[in-house]
């Protein structure tokens, strides 16, 4: 068995959400900037909650999701990184040095690759729109082991440890090196070769 911990579904695997986001703003004035940053699809949904005036913005993602989500809401996107933000970073540096851009952020991020730009003379202010919470399951919900775990987030690692608490015995994917972090070190893991679901979900249908 495979599981995803997301509420996106996939073909091939069990989703299973075990994280959740609450929105800290109920409104926002966007009047003064160039662009909007997004680093995941959920700053992209929850920012639609608040306003439909964030459309009128071109956007930067960060990843395929947060490109698509973009899109599907009806807003600009001027351009994708590859879904690692220390490469995002460095192309906002080369590419919009001379923009004023807003990131749209949760309450904790897992790099301060984004937010260190402004050392460098970018003019780049932060938005915490929302905040990650873990939802909380039974014991009994654990799921099997030797089952291959999808992890794309390190909140979802935290979650997933605070709910069943062991990582032992389950082959693990991970979305990218950050995630890959989170994890206790003496847990192994695999890593797919481009930082989005879809590919973590081909490596796993191998393992």
């Amino acid at each position: 068995m495979i599981y995803l911990f997301s509420s996106s579904k996939y073909d091939d695997v069990l989703s299973m959400p075990i994280i959740e986001f609450k929105t800290l703003q109920d409104s926002i004035d966007l009047s003064n900037y160039d662009l909007l940053l997004f680093t995941s699809k959920n700053a992209v949904v929850l920012m639609d909650e608040i306003s439909k005036e964030w459309k009128n913005i071109p956007s930067i993602a960060i990843g395929k999701e947060s490109a698509e989500a973009i899109s599907k809401l009806g807003g600009n996107v001027t351009f994708v990184s590859n879904g690692y933000s220390e490469n995002l970073s460095y192309d906002i540096k080369q590419k919009f040095a001379n923009k004023k851009i807003l990131y749209i952020r949760p309450k904790v991020v897992a790099t301060k690759h984004i937010t260190d730009l402004t050392k460098e003379n970018i003019d780049i202010d932060e938005f915490i729109l929302y905040e990650t919470i873990c939802k909380k399951y039974d014991i009994s919900q654990k799921p099997p082991l030797n089952s291959v775990l999808i992890f794309t987030s390190p909140s979802t690692i935290e979650c997933f440890i605070n709910n069943f608490k062991s990582l032992e015995e389950y082959k693990i994917v991970v979305i990218g090196e950050t995630t890959a972090k989170a994890l206790p070190q003496e847990i192994k893991y695999h890593i797919s070769n481009t930082p989005n679901i879809n590919e973590c979900i081909k490596l796993a249908l191998k393992l």
